[in-house]
């Protein structure tokens, strides 16, 4: 069965260089460019592992992305990596305990995102 992949940035240029990383892999890609598409797309699609950045447009961001995927009975399973500007300590306490699996800062070594996101899928 395939791996899907939802990625969440309000830059689409960001995005694209994050599906160019991934296309080593056989992956399934959706994408989102808010919180609340993020949430719907997620809810839909189910996908396996969610990179999502914090700072998005909208109500919703991506510490309350994660919140709420986390606390669903039916998307808690999704593995969330929090791929983000914001890198200090204090911002990935704050993703870590809304329930992200992993948090990595921009800008980010395309190898590193893939192992990254390997380890997730292999941590099941």
């Amino acid at each position: 069965m395939q791996t899907k992949i939802l990625i969440v940035d309000d830059q689409p240029e960001i995005r694209e260089l994050i599906k160019v990383t991934l296309r080593i892999d056989n992956y399934a890609i959706f994408e989102a460019d808010n919180g609340l598409d993020a949430i719907l797309i997620a809810n839909r699609e189910r996908p396996d592992v969610v990179l999502l950045d914090i700072m998005l447009p909208g109500d919703i961001d991506g510490y309350e992305v994660c919140r709420r995927l986390k606390t669903n009975p039916d998307t808690t399973y999704i593995k969330v990596l929090m791929l983000t500007a914001k890198g200090r300590a204090i911002d990935r306490e704050k993703g870590l305990k809304v329930g992200a699996d992993d948090y990595f800062a921009k800008p980010f070594s395309p190898l590193e995102l893939v192992n990254r996101v390997q380890q997730l899928m292999a941590a099941d």
